[in-house]
């Protein structure tokens, strides 16, 4: 049975600040002196980002938000627990409101649900986002759950994996998977190059997707396969931890180089025949990122079209950003039904993840 995408939702926080507000702000930290500011303007004017949303409404010069991240414009360091605190407090609303979006989008009730797979690496708790989607959207008390946490930006299509899954060990699923990453919350004061380049490019946002059998006459992605490699280098260059003061990312110049080099190979094992797909949506990690794989696959330069749009309107909203890709391939009425599909996502290991998908129209 074959499993379809029937609908995606996606979800922002309210506040938007552009990135040269940010770029300004980060470069005037305590402590940086002429060389890190210099980095700072280069990784930030290099991201191909204008704008980003983000929970900390502090970061846009505003007032409020619970978590004090800024006095003057002076950065401050809140420790870990204040800042997973934050994330309990502002990650549910925006899961539900992706979700609710999707399932509206589906044809199918809150009722109909029967699983739900959440993905976040950006902060946890217990009961977590999966309870609190059952309780939130009113869904029945025997769906099943499951959470998908700290695999990063490749992560959703690990979660579509499992919803396949599902759906093909059981024809009558219902599953709903949704993504919401808060990334601001961990923002690093550090001059440290690995640390201005996360500054840079990430994000907070949040996408849900219903997943059931397939359906003639709703329109939607069929998941077709998927494949996973682990690269032989990069567990050190792209990497995720818990710090005293937040989660702590690590993201060296390697990673868009070790890419660069293994996505052909990578690519024709995963994908297949490259020259048969009409669409791609590939994780915007960063723009070098997007330039090493459009290269290395010699697409043309349209290709990546969809992700370097979002990456340029909402920056790397890690695990929720492909869904936000897919989202737009779908309401693109230059798609035809039939049309062909790859996704490529990539997360720390450094893990490459991928998809083929078919779009449906009814």
């Amino acid at each position: 049975m074959t499993a379809r995408i029937l609908s995606i939702g996606t979800a922002l926080p309210e506040t938007r600040v552009d990135q040269a507000t940010l770029r300004d702000l980060f470069a005037a930290q305590p402590g940086f002196d002429r060389k890190a500011q210099r980095l700072v303007g280069a990784a930030f004017d290099a991201a191909a980002i204008d704008t980003r949303h983000v929970v900390l409404p502090q970061l846009a010069g505003e007032g409020g938000g619970a978590l004090g991240v800024r006095d003057g414009d002076t950065l401050l360091m809140p420790p870990t627990g204040a800042r997973n605190d934050e994330y309990r407090r502002a990650a549910p609303p925006l899961f539900a409101q992706a979700s609710r979006a999707a399932i509206a989008g589906s044809g199918r009730t809150p009722d109909a649900i029967t699983h739900v797979v959440t993905v976040s690496c950006t902060g946890m708790f217990a009961p977590g986002p999966d309870y609190r989607l059952v309780r939130d959207l009113g869904l029945a008390t025997t769906v099943e759950r499951y959470h998908l946490g700290f695999i990063g930006c490749a992560a959703a299509i690990p979660a579509l994996r499992l919803a396949a899954r599902i759906v093909a060990a059981d024809a009558d699923a219902v599953v709903l998977v949704a993504c919401a990453e808060l990334c601001s919350l961990h923002w690093q004061t550090s001059s440290h190059p690995d640390q201005i380049v996360a500054a840079s490019v990430f994000a907070d946002g949040a996408a849900a997707a219903v997943v059931a059998s397939e359906d003639p006459g709703h329109e939607g992605f069929d998941l077709d396969g998927f494949a996973t490699h682990l690269t032989g280098e990069g567990e050190r260059d792209m990497a995720w931890t818990v710090g005293d003061s937040g989660f702590e990312m690590t993201l060296t110049p390697e990673v868009p180089r070790i890419i660069g080099r293994e996505i052909v190979g990578i690519a024709a094992d995963v994908i297949g025949d490259l020259d048969g797909i009409d669409a791609w949506a590939v994780h915007p990690g960063g723009r070098s990122i997007l330039d090493r794989v459009e290269t290395a696959l010699d697409l043309d330069a349209s290709a990546l079209a969809p992700s370097r749009a979002v990456l340029r309107a909402h920056g790397n909203m890690s695990s929720a950003t492909l869904l936000f890709i897919l989202r737009d391939l779908l309401a693109d009425p230059s798609r035809d039904d039939g049309d062909r599909v790859a996704a490529l996502a990539f997360g720390p290991g450094l893990t490459v993840e991928a998809a083929r998908l078919t779009l449906r129209r009814p």
